[in-house]
């Protein structure tokens, strides 16, 4: 490798996290960023040519990019939510896939003057969606009930779904200009079926059994998890072309509804390398359009594209829910929906470079066409999903609910004065005896170990938007804050100030970015202080200070008391914290703990 091409490699890869960053700072879709990125150093500036730096390697690695991505959506896909809404995916995934395949290439067809091979391939490769926009938007959207799994299950079946939908189209167009006729796709499909399921049991089967016997480490298990995503893919690939999207996807669904070999690792390190295979694989794809195919696009390009938004969509989505238990509100957010992504990119620019060297008239329009799709959805969908959720009224973008680890006695002392305040509180403990006590004064409150994948993932999170640790034992709190961070955000899981252990000096907040949850209420606030003090007549007050003076007078030393929470005028409850308090403003409530006069431990 000359210096050249490891400097192009080193832009693409600081491109894509710069990208990353700045969309998480924007509060936009990191795709488009992405997206203009890679035009900007390929067609527009003439930087970067993908072909001349990777040649021959560029579709092999965009392959097992992909195939690691699909991965790593079948690991959250959980068998337990489809009794509820399996028949609505089932539909989506059939039926809907169907009614988009006829609809986008008929508008393709009349639309575009495109060839009718051409526009049932274009129909095809847009029965995709996209789950690595999907994912986020849910994330930042939180829509209430079973729509956002609905979307979530769609978004990663619909893939592998599409793909070999679009691999036998493509195969049909091949072996027409042979005259094979219309067998060869016919035993396309079965192939892909068997080898593509094949392929995936076993690579599933061989990670449960390796793992499940203690025959690999644990530092390996990732790499194998990797390897074997890989081999999964070859192997199918190897008897079936493009089989193997079907087998990675399987694989991890496998994996992930499996009971006795936890995947949590695996999954941690899937979604980080995703991460950086989406950042790496649309600036490349991007990277390879030419200006001549971008000012080649015209306005009845962009009449297709609203078509497929306004009128594609929305139909494939009422077809494929009608009689469900889906209400009118959730089948409009799930029209609003359908963003396309790094599957459709993968596969038409690998398409569309087979088509351009068999002589097809127009295949020069494929890439073209669909990234005007990707562009234009992400961009409508990005913008407006949000707004659409609040208009239907099923979002939840900023839930305050409290979910508090522990429901001993003074946590549920707590609990009751964050309930009467309007707020809604879920209590997890492993004590059943704490969460009888819990239920008997109207507390809502759940039994199990939060921190096993089964209770963390049944949990109903509806509201709940922040957790506050308030065990005894300071590593599960900790614990618990990690492991919710990925849900609920950095800022707002919350942990009591740990005991120092004889032989360490606690660090500071700042010291351990990332490995533990904010600290609450003040400085020196262990479990203990709070218990002992609860046990001798310390007890939770509600009370509103009408002005700062007054706040600062009954809340200072000589008057024991503590202030652990402030509701602002919106409602909006907030943990008072070690390292960044939130400051009283006048007439706002507060929730502090009064010390007993003859306690003087805290």
């Amino acid at each position: 490798m000359n210096h050249h091409d490891f400097n192009q490699i080193i832009l693409i890869l600081t491109l894509g996290v710069a990208a990353q960053w700045v969309a998480w700072r924007l509060r936009i879709p990191s795709i488009l960023l992405l997206l203009a990125s890679g035009l900007l150093i390929g067609p527009v500036l003439g930087v970067l040519d993908p072909d001349a730096l990777l040649g021959d390697l560029l579709f092999p690695i965009v392959s097992i990019s992909v195939a690691v991505i699909l991965y790593e959506g079948g690991l959250s896909l959980r068998f337990k939510e489809l009794p509820k809404l399996g028949t609505v995916v089932r539909n989506l995934v059939t039926v809907g896939a169907l009614v988009t395949w006829i609809g986008a290439a008929a508008a393709a067809r009349f639309l575009m003057d495109t060839s009718l091979s051409m526009s049932l391939l274009i129909g095809a490769i847009l029965t995709v969606t996209g789950p690595t926009v999907v994912g986020p938007l849910l994330r930042a959207v939180r829509p209430k009930g079973e729509v956002g799994s609905v979307v979530k299950w769609e978004g990663i079946l619909i893939d592998p779904i599409g793909a070999m939908l679009a691999v036998l189209v493509f195969e049909q167009m091949m072996a027409g200009s042979s005259g094979a006729g219309i067998a060869a796709p016919t035993m396309g499909l079965i192939r892909t079926i068997v080898f593509g399921s094949a392929a995936g049991f076993a690579g599933a089967a061989i990670m449960y059994l390796l793992v499940r016997y203690e025959l690999v480490p644990d530092f390996l298990e990732n790499s194998l998890s990797l390897g074997l995503v890989v081999a999964a893919l070859l192997a199918a690939d190897h008897f079936q072309p493009e089989s193997g999207l079907l087998a990675v996807t399987l694989m991890g669904v496998l994996l992930a509804n499996q009971k006795r070999v936890p995947v949590r690792r695996i999954v941690e390190f899937k979604e980080n390398l995703r991460l950086l295979l989406i950042s790496t694989l649309f600036i490349l794809l991007s990277a390879r359009m030419q200006r001549s195919e971008i000012f080649a696009l015209n306005w009845m390009d962009g009449v297709f594209v609203a078509v497929l938004i306004f009128v594609i969509r929305p139909l494939a989505v009422w077809i494929s829910t009608f009689g469900s238990r889906l209400n009118w509100r959730e089948k409009l957010f799930l029209s609003w929906m359908a963003p396309r992504g790094i599957v459709a990119a993968a596969v038409s620019s690998v398409f569309a470079f087979a088509l351009i060297d068999a002589g097809f008239e127009g295949a020069e329009r494929l890439v073209p066409v669909i990234f005007l799709v990707i562009v234009s959805t992400v961009v409508v969908y990005g913008l407006t999903a949000i707004p659409v959720a609040k208009l239907l009224r099923i979002s939840e973008a900023d839930p305050q609910g409290i979910l508090i680890i522990g429901a001993h006695g003074w946590a549920r002392a707590l609990a009751k004065q964050l309930q009467e305040l309007g707020v809604r509180v879920l209590l997890v403990d492993r004590n059943p005896q704490n969460v009888q006590r819990a239920k008997r004064v109207d507390l809502e409150a759940i039994e199990g170990d939060v921190l096993t994948e089964p209770l963390a993932e049944t949990l109903d999170l509806n509201g709940i938007g922040q957790l506050i640790a308030l065990t005894a034992n300071d590593e599960i709190n900790t614990l618990a804050c990690v492991r919710f961070s990925q849900i609920f955000g950095d800022r707002r899981v919350f942990q009591l100030v740990p005991v120092p252990s004889e032989n360490s000096v606690r660090q500071q907040p700042e010291q351990r970015e990332g490995f533990h949850g904010r600290w609450v209420f003040y400085e020196g606030c262990t479990f203990d202080m709070i218990a002992e003090g609860h046990a001798t007549g310390s007890r939770f007050e509600t009370e509103t200070y009408e002005s700062a003076q007054e706040y600062d007078d009954l809340l200072g030393a000589e008057t024991k008391r503590h202030p652990l929470f402030i509701q602002r005028s919106s409602g909006v409850v907030l943990p008072v914290t070690c390292d960044d308090p939130p400051a009283h403003k006048d007439g706002e409530p507060l929730i502090s703990l009064r010390v007993a006069s003859h306690n003087h431990s805290a």
